[in-house]
């Protein structure tokens, strides 16, 4: 029986532990942002009326205090609902912390609760992969069925397609610069240039639309201080005030080229998967290849259709061989041999079986030929034609 392989497993494992510790992590330093903002803002407010106190109306100094106060009741209830969203992402960590560990309890893989175990992590990929591509009323449905709720990361894969739509569809960038602002620190950290990208769009469409004077004014506010870094694309785009929509002139035409809202759609998801530990890549495409780089060979990758096995995935090239087209090739200790014409493992009990020109095929599917062709079988890669009792049995050593 093959043991369960651990360290393996909790490697592929890692962002499903990390994406809710990580969104724990940023909600508490917004509200802490938050809280030190608005406190600061009615201190200094309040701070202000008691040194004017004497000079104001009762009127007017009450109106100041029931304004401070209301604010404070606004924080109070931003407050309580970051306090429940916190409460949900620590549950939902705990909850994916005890599924992990349940691990340890299986020692072999034909564990039957090993079995129950794989199907739910199944269901989990395939509620990423969904989520991923926009299927997001299917992957709730699979959710709800198999009770995924702690395992689904449905608020954040939501904030991305919102954004993504918007970017696409909309051309616009508002969504993208506020999420921007609110993690400009962890932005910062990595070095990511997303927000000034998105500043220099919003530039190009002033251009677009001919209001220079507002795109210069724009530039002063939002792109200057992005000089340290970027000063030669902002000096092109500041040319680029000099061009129409419609120019011709390669540097300027790729500015104006609507295909950057799709680039721009994509470096968003690039960013926002990197700060949340997220691959690239759905879950589900990383298993797979798991699987792939271990079954694919030189035959596989062979520009000769004959070479290929048609029970091999990494062979169909339309499916899943085009995710096995960059993987390694597998290297095998010992080899398997496999049946040409059934896609059968041929061993002890299934035999292969030498043809007089040479070629292999098992002693099965050479018996069901013959059965139908009046004993007679032939052969798959040449098209000869012999009697069964030329084949010869091999023997595997």
């Amino acid at each position: 029986m093959d043991k369960v392989n651990m360290e393996h497993m909790l490697a592929i494992e890692e962002p499903f532990l990390k994406v809710p510790l990580e969104q724990l992590k940023r909600s508490a330093r917004q509200i802490q942002k938050l809280v030190e903002r608005e406190m600061a803002a009615v201190s200094s407010e309040l701070s202000e009326a008691l040194k004017n106190q004497y000079r104001l109306a009762p009127e007017e100094l009450q109106k100041t205090v029931d304004g401070l106060i209301e604010r404070l009741q606004v924080l109070k209830r931003k407050l309580e609902d970051a306090n429940q969203e916190e409460a949900q992402l620590i549950q939902r960590s705990k909850r994916r912390a005890i599924e992990l560990q349940e691990l340890k309890g299986f020692e072999t893989t034909a564990h039957p609760l090993f079995q129950q175990w794989c199907r739910r992590r199944l269901d989990r990929v395939l509620v990423d992969y969904m989520l991923r591509n926009g299927n997001m009323r299917t992957a709730q449905m699979l959710v709800e069925e198999s009770q995924l709720e702690h395992f689904a990361d449905t608020s954040l894969f939501s904030l991305v397609m919102a954004i993504e739509a918007e970017l696409k569809e909309s051309h616009s960038c508002r969504g993208a610069l506020e999420w921007c602002a609110e993690n400009r620190s962890a932005l910062r950290k990595i070095q990511s240039s997303l927000e000034f990208e998105l500043r220099l769009q919003e530039f190009i469409e002033m251009a677009r639309a001919h209001n220079r004077a507002g795109a210069i004014a724009y530039a002063k506010k939002h792109m200057v201080s992005w000089s340290d870094t970027q000063l030669p694309r902002i000096e092109r785009a500041m040319t680029l005030l000099a061009f129409p929509p419609t120019t011709l002139c390669p540097p300027y035409r790729a500015m104006f080229d609507q295909a950057r809202w799709q680039t721009l759609s994509d470096s968003f998801r690039t960013v926002i998967f990197q700060l949340y530990n997220l691959p690239a890549q759905p879950l589900l495409h990383l298993l797979l290849q798991t699987g792939l780089s271990a079954l694919k060979t030189p035959a596989c990758v062979s520009e000769e259709p004959s070479e290929h096995n048609r029970n091999c995935p990494v062979c169909q090239t339309e499916t899943l061989g085009k995710l096995a087209r960059d993987l390694p090739l597998s290297h095998h200790v010992n080899s398997n041999l496999v049946c040409r014409i059934t896609g059968e493992k041929m061993d002890e009990d299934n035999p292969p079986m030498r043809l007089p020109n040479g070629y292999v095929y098992s002693q099965s599917a050479l018996s069901d030929m013959a059965a139908k062709l009046d004993g007679k079988i032939k052969c798959q890669r040449t098209g000869q034609v012999f009697k069964l009792s030329e084949a010869t049995k091999l023997f595997i050593s």
